[in-house]
């Protein structure tokens, strides 16, 4: 009796750890927030970036944009901004550097990066590619498109674009949505919470059984 409580509660444990570190995973990818945005709209976009690296710091920051028309960096104290542009003054990317004397973001960290960026794309999802610098030298691309059923191992940041949006170049927010990746947590939340209920119900049921066993002897 007692190796099968044991069973049944490290079972339920082990399968709540996993789906822990599922979300764990999920949320240490660079992600993109634009709550609204909408094709044809401007929005206000939110990259968060996270440093995995367990000895260096993250000290520039490259994210690709498809071709702007308009693109606004948010002052950072300790950063840097540069818009490229190409030859018909599009905006085709944005870079963030540490200042001297900036360590930039360290290891268990984020920070978020903010853009004013419009008008978008007249399509689905929009991807925007990111290349992630180290203080070591090392440089993570997080430029792999996702594909439906299976996450890539570098995915890049995305929005999904509603499409009641329209040309209008209004520098405004539209009606509210959800990224992807705010997607991706939501559902890694309620499966954490419900590993998590499996485990006290399992401890729940074998404590029940010691009891009836004490009965019944």
């Amino acid at each position: 009796m007692h190796n099968f409580i044991t069973r049944s509660t490290g079972t339920a444990a082990l399968a709540a750890g996993l789906v822990l570190a599922a979300c764990g995973s999920a949320a240490a990818h660079v992600s993109v927030e634009a709550p609204g945005a909408a094709q044809g709209k401007y929005t206000v976009a939110t990259f968060e970036v996270p440093t995995e690296s367990d000895t260096a710091s993250t000290t520039a920051l490259r994210v690709v944009v498809p071709n702007l028309k308009s693109v606004r960096t948010e002052p950072m104290p300790g950063w840097t901004s540069k818009v490229e542009r190409n030859d018909k003054g599009e905006t085709v990317a944005v870079v963030w550097s540490a200042d001297p004397g900036n360590p930039g973001v360290g290891p268990g960290q984020f920070q978020r990066f903010v853009l004013s960026l419009g008008p978008l794309p007249a399509q689905d999802t929009v991807n925007f590619p990111v290349q992630q610098t180290y203080s070591d030298g090392k440089v993570v691309a997080w430029d792999q498109p996702s594909t439906e059923g299976a996450e890539p191992e570098r995915p890049a940041p995305a929005l999904a674009l509603s499409a009641n949006g329209g040309a209008d170049g209004g520098d405004h927010h539209v009606a509210t949505g959800e990224s992807p990746e705010a997607q991706t947590d939501t559902v890694a939340r309620w499966m954490g919470g419900i590993g998590l209920a499996l485990g006290l119900f399992a401890a729940a049921l074998g404590l029940g059984l010691v009891f009836r066993s004490r009965r019944s002897s």
